[in-house]
C-alpha cells in the first residue's frame, strides 16, 4: 500500500491539510497533535513529503547553479576555483542557500543547454562557459537571476557581473618581462579545452580562442609585446592539455627543449606555472636567471614557490557573486570590476647576456 498524506489523515482522524502542516507549518498545530501525526506516519512507513514537490509548491529550491565546462573534480582540485567557491558558499550560507555544481560538456553545446534547462536551481552563476548560443539561450529562457564572472559580447545591460580586467592584468605581466629585457617569449595556456593535446599552436588572433578568460589574457600579452615592437607571430604559444601542474610541465618541455629556448614564459594560470617551474628544475635551469616565469591568480602555493604572478581576489569575487544574486540591494552597482596586482618574486629577473 502506498502511504500518502490522506492515509495518515484518515488514520489520525484529521484533515489532509492538518497532516501537511505537521511537516511544513508546525507552528499551526499543538505539540500533542503534531506528535500524534508524526508517530502515525512512522508506524505506517511514510518518509515525509517529496522535497522536490515541496520546493515546487514554494517556488524556491534554495540552490545556486554554478556553471563551468570542466570535470567535476576541477571544482575541488583547482586552487583558484576552490577559493572562488569558498567565497560563493559563504554568501549562500548567509541566505540559507546551497550550491549545485553543474559541470557542462566542453564539446557539446546542446547537452550543456539541456543540463541548464533541467537544473533545479533558483539562480545561475556562470564561472566558465564558452560563447555557446544554445547554452546562453537556455539560461535566458529560464528567466532566473544571473551573475557572470566573465564578460561576452551578448551580455545584457542588466546582467550582474563581477570580475577583473583580464586583458589589463595580463598586460602587466607582459610588460614586466619586457622591462627586464626579455624578447624571446612563450605563452602557455589551456587554449582549447576540447583538444586534450599538449603542442605548440599558431594563434593569429586572441579572437580565435573560445573562452573569455584565456582570450582576454592572450589579448593582454599581445598588447604588451606589440607595444614593445615584438611581432605577435614571434611569440610561441603552447596549448596545455589540462589546467594542471603536470600539463604545465609537459607544455614547458615543448619550448625548453627547443633550439631557441624562450627568455620568458607567460603562463595563464598559477597551477600551470608551477608545472613550468618543475620542468625548469628537472633541466637544471634557474627561474628568474635562465628563464623568467610569470603566472596568474596568486594561489597559496605561488608564494612558497617564489612565483611572480598576477594577484586577483578569488574569495572576495565569489562572495560578491553570491551577494549579487541573493542580496542585490547590497550592491546597487551591477557590474563590479575588482583590482589586480603584479606580485614580483624570484621567478623573474633581468636578462643576462649569454644566458638566454
Amino acid at each position: 500500500m502506498v502511504v500518502t498524506l490522506q492515509t495518515i489523515a484518515d488514520a489520525v482522524g484529521v484533515s489532509r491539510s492538518t497532516v501537511s502542516n505537521a511537516y511544513s507549518r508546525p507552528d499551526q498545530l499543538s505539540a500533542e497533535v503534531r506528535e500524534k501525526i508524526l508517530e502515525t506516519a512512522r508506524r505506517l512507513g511514510y518518509p515525509g513529503p517529496d522535497p522536490v514537490a515541496r520546493s515546487l509548491r514554494r517556488g524556491r529550491v534554495g540552490a545556486i547553479g554554478v556553471l563551468f565546462t570542466s570535470a567535476l573534480s576541477y571544482a575541488f582540485t583547482d586552487p583558484y576555483a576552490v577559493q572562488f567557491l569558498r567565497g560563493l558558499s559563504e554568501a549562500a550560507e548567509q541566505h540559507d542557500n546551497a550550491l549545485l555544481l553543474l559541470p557542462l560538456s566542453a564539446e557539446d553545446d546542446e547537452a550543456a543547454a539541456n543540463a541548464i534547462r533541467n537544473a533545479a536551481v533558483d539562480a545561475f552563476c556562470i564561472y566558465c562557459l564558452p560563447d555557446w548560443p544554445r547554452s546562453l539561450a537556455a539560461i535566458r529562457a529560464r528567466g532566473l537571476p544571473l551573475v557572470r564572472c566573465e564578460l561576452s559580447d551578448d551580455n545584457e545591460p542588466n546582467t550582474a557581473y563581477v570580475g577583473i580586467d583580464e586583458a589589463a592584468a595580463a598586460r602587466l605581466a607582459g610588460e614586466h618581462v619586457i622591462r627586464l629585457g626579455h624578447r624571446r617569449i612563450a605563452v602557455i595556456a589551456e587554449l582549447f579545452e576540447t583538444e586534450r593535446q599538449t603542442r605548440p599552436v599558431v594563434i593569429e588572433s586572441p579572437d580565435d580562442i573560445p573562452y573569455y578568460v584565456t582570450r582576454e589574457r592572450l589579448r593582454g600579452y599581445q598588447d604588451a609585446v606589440r607595444a614593445a615592437g615584438i611581432a605577435w607571430s614571434d611569440v610561441i604559444a603552447v596549448n596545455a592539455a589540462h589546467n594542471s601542474r603536470e600539463s604545465g610541465a609537459a607544455a614547458a618541455a615543448c619550448v625548453l627543449d627547443s633550439a631557441q629556448r624562450p627568455m620568458a614564459i607567460l603562463v595563464a594560470s598559477d597551477i600551470l606555472a608551477l608545472g613550468v617551474l618543475d620542468a625548469l628544475a628537472a633541466r637544471g635551469l634557474r627561474p628568474g636567471r635562465d628563464v623568467s616565469v610569470v603566472g596568474f591568480d596568486d594561489i597559496p602555493d605561488a608564494a612558497t614557490a617564489g612565483l611572480t604572478t598576477i594577484r586577483q581576489p578569488a574569495i572576495e569575487r565569489g562572495r560578491i557573486a553570491g551577494t549579487l544574486l541573493l542580496d542585490p540591494a547590497a550592491h546597487p552597482e551591477r557590474r563590479i570590476v575588482l583590482p589586480t596586482e603584479l606580485v614580483v618574486r624570484t621567478s623573474t629577473g633581468p636578462s643576462f647576456i649569454g644566458s638566454n
